[in-house]
């Protein structure tokens, strides 16, 4: 027993002394130490947890990554922001994070290309920037310097503003090259017109319109059933790059409701006016709308009704519909307001004079349209007010009024009085235009699915 202990004593004296010469050989620096001790490690066996002996790995040196190319940084990047309801062009571009000073010298540079006030919501800007470099974008949140901004004014001009060389800012028109193709969608309504519009090919642009130029004569509540027909053909508008933007021109339509057809084709008068007649040369478009708000449901209808706050039977003398707040209100013929206020439990109130006979009250909006008072001429179509639950309401809702001699009249069963019938050469003329749309619609493919697809 004492020779072996002695023995293993000694080996272990040398192999201590083996390893202390194999680590300081060499030249004896530390560069040499460390490499050592990595050939040293590359032997070792997996249990020691040496990643360098895993199969399939491979190393890199610190001298490769230094000699990798570096990514390339893009020399412009461009947010898009859509802007919501009652945003201002000020808030959108300092919610991107530019500075004041840019903001407002940029926003003076597009006045005078473009009026800020008609920016809507739904509109779109791309706004550019310079990237920060590495440093920088570490210590800032911003995407880089503000360089300006796009918008698309209408379906055929660009707006821009650019920083200059001396670092302030300009506006620019572009004409935006765009195309007319007709396209033709038919179909049978099986729910309502809106799908069976959308499932042949037409968008929420096109479907708004041809909703419009049917709503004085079409209660889309009631005279909507399954079976009836619609027949459309509309001007589809791309732009250079074969993007379908905005909507084009309905052309011709017709609605086939419980078998009785109603057609109706556009038309170019003597007075450079564009309107819609009917086959008989009878102006589709009558004094007044019988429902002066798109996509909204008609949740309550003229006559007695159990009074939803006050809790009694009570005459309603109009009617409702439900839709969002913020819902755009349409002034449903040419007129004069007179009445433009709180008004008790109507809440926010217009009234519209028309002629002698007719006026037309709006109640319960969350706002008036910019320059909506007493005095002012509006437009059929025109924007008065916005969709509230202002007054006596238990819900968002328009409460809309006919009145007949000062007398309220259910809008949806009263005859709307007519507008204008063609005659003579103007009619001649007319005659003609519907013949050449009948035979163009007939000659064009239908459309079987959503245009997006295509």
């Amino acid at each position: 027993m004492l020779y072996r202990g002695i023995a293993t004593i000694t080996g272990l004296i040398a192999t201590v002394a083996v390893c202390s010469g194999y680590i300081v050989s060499s030249s004896g620096t530390a560069e040499h130490a460390i490499k050592g001790i990595k050939e040293s490690l590359a032997l070792a066996p997996l249990s020691l947890g040496n990643p360098i002996a895993v199969p399939g790995i491979e190393t890199v040196s610190p001298e490769t990554i230094a000699a990798a190319p570096k990514p390339s940084r893009p020399s412009i990047v461009t947010q898009s922001v859509t802007l919501g309801g009652g945003d201002t062009l000020v808030e959108v571009l300092q919610r991107a994070g530019i500075a004041n000073d840019d903001t407002h010298a940029a926003i003076q540079a597009f006045a005078k290309a473009y009026n800020p006030r008609k920016l809507r919501k739904g509109d779109e800007l791309a706004i550019a920037f310079r990237p920060h470099d590495a440093e920088a974008a570490d210590a800032t949140a911003t995407l880089g310097t503000f360089l300006g901004f796009k918008y698309n004014a209408a379906a055929d001009l660009e707006v821009s503003v650019l920083r200059d060389e001396n670092g302030g800012f300009e506006s620019r028109e572009r004409a935006r090259p765009i195309s007319r193709q007709a396209m033709r969608a038919e179909g049978v309504i099986t729910s309502s017109l809106y799908v069976a519009g959308k499932d042949h090919g037409m968008n929420d642009g096109t479907l708004a319109e041809l909703i419009r130029l049917f709503s004085w004569d079409v209660d889309f509540q009631r005279d909507i059933r399954k079976d009836d027909e619609f027949q459309v053909m509309f001007n589809r508008v791309t732009d250079e790059d074969g993007q379908e933007i905005g909507s084009g021109e309905v052309l011709f339509a017709s609605l086939t409701l419980s078998g009785k057809k109603k057609a109706i084709y556009r038309f170019k008068g003597d007075d450079g006016h564009t309107e819609y007649f009917d086959e008989e040369g009878r102006s589709a478009q009558k004094a007044l709308m019988r429902t002066p708000i798109d996509g909204a449901r008609l949740s309550s209808g003229f006559g007695q009704r159990r009074h939803p706050i006050l809790g009694y039977n009570k005459m309603h003398r109009g009617v409702d519909f439900a839709a969002p707040s913020g819902t755009p209100i349409y002034a449903a013929g040419n007129g004069t307001i007179v009445y433009a206020g709180r008004k008790g439990g109507y809440g926010n109130y217009i009234r519209i004079r028309h002629n002698g006979n007719y006026d037309t009250a709006y109640a319960h909006m969350t706002g008036f349209a910019r320059g909506m008072r007493v005095g002012r001429r509006v437009n059929q179509g025109q924007v008065i007010g916005y969709v509230g639950t202002t007054g006596r309401s238990t819900g968002p809702h328009l409460h809309y009024e006919v009145l007949r001699q000062g007398q309220q009249v259910n809008p949806m069963r009263i005859r709307m009085p007519s507008g204008r019938t063609l005659a003579g050469a103007e009619m001649t003329r007319f005659q003609g235009l519907r013949a050449a749309l009948d035979q163009r619609y007939a000659l064009l493919p239908r459309l079987t699915g959503p245009l997006a697809s295509r």
